[in-house]
């Protein structure tokens, strides 16, 4: 019906082109426009004005012979007031920039290693957009953004990398942990040191208690009995804490065969024994 009465509607965010006897004509906004196409005029097309996106996947590889994938967001739109250039000048407009893309980004990444590839994506996109920039705006087309959206090794370098970083991390970690029983042993040797020391400290006053204690037993007794010598009170002594001893092991339910020099002239032999180590304990403690 809007053919027959000369009427077309153009959408909005939209223009189309009108010829007239197959020549360009103008551009038409979008609304309603009076097309009278008795005398040769007819619209050849529609074109949007909305922001477009192209992504676009280019294979290449680095200077250290890594080949990737390079990921590529284009964002585009004609440019205001050159809505025919963009019409008739490109058939494929986005064969075009794919070309492009491809040329700018596989004279690029060659020259950069594959850490510096990952580290430089904006120098990347950056030239991506220069030159399609100044390529695009002769056709009619404003390039909005340029993104590099993912840089993609293949499949074994990825693994690679991550068994090198999962190696650094487990270095790291041996090396904690080492350091981790180091400070340990270190501690125990030094926990160790200090419980013997305090141990030593203990049998010194012990052994200083006991030989205290039989000088005062000694002392005692001469004072109390006249005519006993103080061998002699030793020698009774220690007898006593001999016997003593021996019913201590024979009491104990956990101890095992003693076997010990024993007969009625073996019992002076003991005793000899046993004060002559108290006396020699008694010297070393006072020097």
């Amino acid at each position: 019906m809007g053919n027959l009465l000369c009427c077309v509607q153009v959408d909005q965010s939209t223009v189309a082109i009108r010829e007239q006897f197959g020549k360009f004509d103008s551009v038409l906004e979008p609304g309603c426009h009076c097309l009278p196409w008795m005398v040769g005029k007819r619209i050849v097309g529609h074109l949007t004005l909305r922001l477009q996106q192209l992504d676009v996947r280019c294979e290449t590889k680095t200077k250290d012979n890594v080949f990737v994938t390079v990921v590529a967001s284009i964002q585009y739109r004609p440019l205001a007031g050159k809505e025919s250039d963009a019409f008739y000048k490109l058939t494929n407009t986005r064969s075009q920039i794919q070309a492009y893309v491809f040329d700018v980004i596989r004279a690029s990444v060659p020259k950069l290693l594959l850490d510096d590839a990952f580290e430089q994506k904006n120098d990347i996109a950056k030239a991506v957009e220069d030159e399609l920039e100044k390529a695009m705006s002769a056709y009619g087309f404003e390039i909005v953004q340029t993104l590099i959206v993912d840089i993609e090794p293949d499949e074994n370098v990825k693994r690679a990398m991550n068994d090198i970083n999962a190696a650094a991390r487990m270095r790291v970690a041996a090396n904690e942990k080492a350091e981790a029983e180091k400070i340990i042993q270190i501690k125990r040797a030094e926990g160790e040191a200090e419980a013997k020391y305090l141990s030593g400290l203990g049998i010194a006053r012990q052994r200083q208690a006991i030989v205290d204690g039989l000088r005062d037993s000694v002392l005692g007794f001469s004072v109390n009995v006249p005519g006993t010598t103080a061998k002699d009170v030793m020698d009774m002594v220690l007898i006593t804490q001999y016997f003593d001893t021996m019913k201590e092991i024979g009491a104990s339910s956990k101890s095992s065969a003693v076997f010990i020099p024993h007969g009625p002239g073996a019992v002076r032999d003991i005793a000899t024994q046993i004060r002559d180590g108290l006396l020699q304990g008694q010297s070393a403690t006072q020097q």
